[in-house]
């Protein structure tokens, strides 16, 4: 399995920083007779610079991992504990240079971890999870890649679902509206049947008055003749 670049990284920085501190060491010891040493002045500003690189690298390859799902949230973590540690070697190394700080011998010293000193186990091992311990990065990136698929899979689902729903509620949709319509036809046609029945009822009335007043003219013609017959016997 090729080696992790970050690791590669990390490991080629912690030496340029142990550099450093040892070449500082050995200016301060010559100005310390007296001397100068404008030549280590000259590495160790060009080792700081180089320094500084490789950790605005480490921060990029790190930042690309988790961003990624290369590494676990625990990895990246552990990582960015490690990272922080570097920059905080970087500050006291340029303090150090600029004769502000602590003796480089101290921070040469730091570099050494106290774990390392105890032979305490690597601590990208400690609290490893049930799920990846002894896995290699390949297996666990393999992993994670699963993890990520079986979310996808969810979340097309997922989207399936809502897609069903938003189908369902536009039928749903045009059905009501089926039935508006059909709402709106009864409507107009009880109005018209409505409007049809008043007027077959004016009609009716007056019917009804057009017969009681030929009736009533009937009668007076009758009682008329009555009275005339009666008259003429007399």
């Amino acid at each position: 399995m090729a080696p992790d670049p970050w690791f590669s990284t990390y490991d080629s920085t912690c030496q340029i920083a142990q550099e450093i501190a040892e070449k500082i060491q050995q200016r301060n010891q010559y100005e310390r007779k007296g001397e100068k040493a404008p030549k280590l002045t000259v590495t160790i500003r060009a080792l700081l610079q180089n320094l500084k690189e490789k950790i605005a690298l480490l921060k990029d390859l790190l930042l690309r991992a988790v961003s990624t799902h290369q590494i676990t949230q625990l990895e990246g973590d552990r990582r960015q504990n490690l990272l922080d540690d570097l920059v905080t070697r970087e500050r006291l190394l340029l303090a150090s240079f600029k004769n502000e700080g602590a003796e480089p011998d101290l921070i040469r010293s730091s570099l050494m971890s106290e774990e390392a000193k105890r032979g305490a186990p690597n601590p990208w091992l400690f609290e490893e999870p049930e799920e990846t311990r002894g896995l290699g990065f390949d297996e666990i990136r393999q992993q994670q890649q699963k993890i990520i698929q079986e979310q996808d899979a969810g979340l097309d689902a997922l989207s399936s679902i809502i897609s069903r729903q938003k189908q369902m509620g536009q039928e749903i949709g045009n059905e009501l509206d089926e039935q508006n319509e059909i709402i709106d036809d009864l409507a107009n046609l009880v109005e018209n049947t409505d409007e049809k029945l008043r007027n077959e009822t004016r009609r009716v009335n007056m019917v009804d008055r057009k017969s009681a007043s030929c009736g009533s003219y009937e009668q007076s013609q009758a009682d008329d003749q009555i009275l005339s017959r009666t008259v003429v016997e007399i």
